[in-house]
């Protein structure tokens, strides 16, 4: 019996049937047998080098793409990733909104008003997990030009000073002129700015002040065009970095999702076990010396890197939304809502131990040519150590608040037998001024070498 060939299909059909096509996977079909397609769209922030395991760092290790590949085995679909780069959280809260970004990383302030955003515009999202935090909030600096005149956060009033509004950073500015008596909005001069935008203000005078997340302040620093004024760790108020994920994606896709942050623990497993390597990669791929990226991700950064949504941690989110709120950024954020821990504990449950709490940080030096840094017990070892020496990077932690920074950039106190480190003259200041009777006094960084012994 000779069976008939079909007759080909009209053009009109062939035109209705194509969108079909496209939305089952990238434009495969089921006749033809070939997998579909589905693209994943990540936003990131690359310079924001806490941000690194769910971001830049990921990128490079290609982590997510060899889980999803292995998805893909499983279950005959073709899995891409397309990573977005962004300078702050807000554009990238713009486009999960737009339903156009599925997972999105970004600071704790910028992560409330993607909270309320998806709300608002019936694109709810939720934060799954932590990237890099610090329990006091040095992530966030205020730095002033190397010449500069002002001594103390008192000494911005009326001053020009650059932030990104919204961001992380602005909130720290925003609470540390509070806490020193000044109306954020009326007492200053605010410059709403891109952090790219503001570090040239600075440098060129038309601002006087910059107030920013990591690693700008630690950049400028290490390049010798800022000084630190103000350590955001004075505050003692946890700011950390976190991932975001649109609600809907996350139903639809939750074993995607898991890839994510199974890959984001990968990530962050190799920064904490090779820091150096992970800190030139990161260098690589962002332009920002190594020696600046180091400072917040290394062994003793400023950064602890953990995934985990640490109960201080969304403690101080919530702090965070009144601040928000009288900027009018936000109305109410149910932060509970927003934060969902269920798919951590997914990965929770099939293994892999926890992430210890931060450690007080340690004095720590990076010589030339060296794969490995060395860490030491006080900071007048480490002064011996590196003189002499071709050090590539001496680091040292603040004597009060912990955050670490460059030991030739910090402001030094001779007290006996002691040295202590700073991050602000003003910090430095106020312990000479409580410990006069022990003979504490300020010197300079070459002194302070001399005295180490």
């Amino acid at each position: 019996m000779r069976v008939p060939r079909p007759r080909a299909l009209a053009p009109a059909l062939v035109l209705l049937l194509a969108p079909l096509a496209t939305a089952c996977g990238g434009g495969a079909s089921a006749a033809d047998g070939a997998p579909k397609t589905v693209t994943v769209t990540v936003g990131y922030q690359s310079k924001t080098i806490n941000t690194v395991t769910a971001g830049t760092l990921l990128r490079s290790l290609g982590y997510f793409e060899e889980e999803l590949a292995a998805r893909g085995r499983r279950d005959g679909v073709t899995y891409k990733v397309d990573w977005q780069d962004y300078a702050t959280g807000a554009p990238i809260t713009a486009q999960m909104t737009a339903g156009k970004i599925d997972i999105g990383s970004m600071g704790d302030f910028p992560l409330l008003i993607n909270a309320a955003r998806g709300k608002e515009l019936k694109q709810p999202t939720r934060l799954v997990s932590v990237t890099g935090y610090n329990l006091r909030g040095g992530l966030n600096t205020v730095v002033t030009a190397p010449d500069s005149k002002l001594e103390s956060l008192a000494d911005l009033r009326g001053k020009r000073v650059s932030t990104s509004v919204g961001s992380a950073a602005d909130g720290t500015l925003v609470r540390a002129l509070q806490r020193a008596g000044i109306d954020p909005e009326k007492g200053i001069q605010k410059l709403n700015q891109q952090p790219s935008v503001g570090a040239s203000a600075l440098q060129a005078g038309s601002a006087d002040a910059l107030s920013q997340f990591v690693a700008w302040p630690g950049q400028l620093a290490f390049e010798g065009k800022a000084k630190a004024l103000y350590d955001g760790a004075e505050l003692n108020l946890p700011t950390f970095h976190g991932v975001t994920v649109r609600e809907r994606f996350a139903t639809e896709r939750p074993g995607v999702l898991d890839d994510f942050l199974r890959a984001q623990r990968r990530a962050t497993d190799y920064l904490r076990t090779r820091p150096v390597p992970a800190a030139e990669s990161v260098a690589k791929e962002t332009g920002l010396p190594a020696e600046a990226v180091y400072l917040y991700n290394g062994a003793n950064g400023i950064a602890t890197f953990d995934p985990a949504l640490r109960p201080e941690l969304i403690g101080a989110l919530k702090q965070d939304v009144s601040v928000l709120k009288d900027a009018k950024l936000v109305g109410d954020v149910d932060v509970d809502a927003f934060v969902d821990p269920e798919p951590l504990k997914r990965l929770a449950a099939a293994g892999g131990p926890a992430y210890p709490l931060a450690a007080p940080a340690r004095p720590e030096l990076w010589l030339k040519g060296q794969e490995t840094t060395t860490a030491y017990d006080s900071p007048r070892e480490l002064l011996r150590a590196a003189r002499g020496a071709e050090v590539r990077a001496a680091y040292v932690p603040d004597a009060v608040t912990g955050t670490l920074w460059f030991a030739d950039r910090a402001v030094w106190v001779a007290e006996g037998a002691e040295l202590r480190a700073f991050v602000t003259a003003a910090g430095a200041r106020a312990y000479v001024g409580l410990h006069q009777g022990s003979g504490a006094r300020i010197v300079s960084y070459a002194e302070a070498s001399g005295l180490a012994g």
